[in-house]
């Protein structure tokens, strides 16, 4: 039995530090980066997607085998591409954008699903960019989600709101049924608020733990997070560090979080110690480059206790 199975959608992606730079080829995708965090953090983690039978597929599938994610499951699809995507930076952030149209990953269905391999797995973790790109992706994520509930393991779900993906309506009905069947919610305050309709996080926490989520973490960037059960909260403060470029934190946060929870169960310790993690993880350009190793974090922590 492994760790940890996530299924989404990867992405080679091509980042612009400055204007006028040269683009530098890294790797992307909301679900892939927590799997490829969970592994560096010392999970055993797994990855199903599909890619295009191009240089772009070959390149996700030996970073994957780099990281010590297994991927053997994924389709390589020889009629669709691999999905890209642009970063660009400026006073106002970073800035994405996507060429995924038609991707490999899209074109997943559920009969392409490794059922095995979901019945075999502690926890499954889906988004809903997993869901979002496209309707037999929206499907295959909730006959996932049944497959793992039918042989008793657990699901994580990260809305992970895209608004250029679908439109809001859409997007709030999918990602509130999954939540509803969801044991670990991962909301990012952002995407909770315009899902939700509220602006407090305890609030926010209370909605998801009411649709029947075991555990909350509400993911606030530099004001930290909230952990949530129904019968215990916790308020994590953040992690000064001078941060280069946010991309891909709060993937790195579910990543750490399911590597750290999987092995002793705690919410709270894992919500703190994967809240280093993305911290950490925002010290360098890119959303796999600088995902930090077990010890890097370990190190903090321990730095930090009284």
């Amino acid at each position: 039995m492994s760790d940890l199975l996530a299924i989404g959608e990867a992405l080679v992606e091509l980042n612009q530090p400055n204007d006028g730079a040269p683009f530098v080829q890294g790797f992307g995708g909301d679900t892939s980066n927590a799997m490829i965090a969970a592994a560096r953090l010392g999970a055993d983690a797994a990855y199903f997607t599909g890619v295009g039978a191009d240089r772009f597929g070959q390149a996700l599938t030996e970073l994957w085998l780099k990281e010590g994610v297994d991927a053997s499951r994924i389709v390589v699809n020889g009629g669709a591409h691999t999905g890209l995507y642009f970063v660009t930076h400026s006073e106002k952030g970073h800035e994405f954008s996507y060429m995924r149209a038609g991707s490999a990953a899209s074109r997943i269905s559920e009969t392409d699903l490794p059922v095995d391999r979901i019945r075999a797995t502690k926890i499954l973790h889906i988004s809903g960019i997993s869901q979002a790109i496209s309707s037999s992706a929206t499907d295959a994520a909730f006959a996932a989600i049944d497959i793992a509930h039918d042989a008793k393991q657990l699901v994580s779900y990260d809305p992970n709101l895209r608004l250029k993906l679908w439109p809001l309506r859409r997007a709030r009905a999918i990602i509130h049924e999954a939540m509803r069947a969801c044991d670990i919610a991962l909301p990012g305050l952002d995407d909770a608020e315009a899902l939700t309709e509220l602006r407090d996080p305890d609030a926010i926490a209370s909605f998801y733990l009411d649709l029947g989520a075991r555990v909350v973490v509400v993911k606030m960037g530099r004001g930290g997070a909230l952990a949530a059960t129904p019968k215990e909260r916790e308020r994590i403060y953040s992690h000064a560090v001078k941060a280069v470029d946010a991309t891909g934190a709060g993937d790195c946060f579910d990543g750490a979080f399911l590597a750290e929870y999987v092995r002793h169960g705690d919410p709270f310790a894992a919500a703190r110690f994967a809240n280093v993690a993305a911290a950490l993880s925002t010290l360098g350009y890119g959303a796999v480059a600088h995902l930090p190793r077990r010890a890097d974090v370990e190190a903090v922590m321990a730095a930090r206790t009284p």
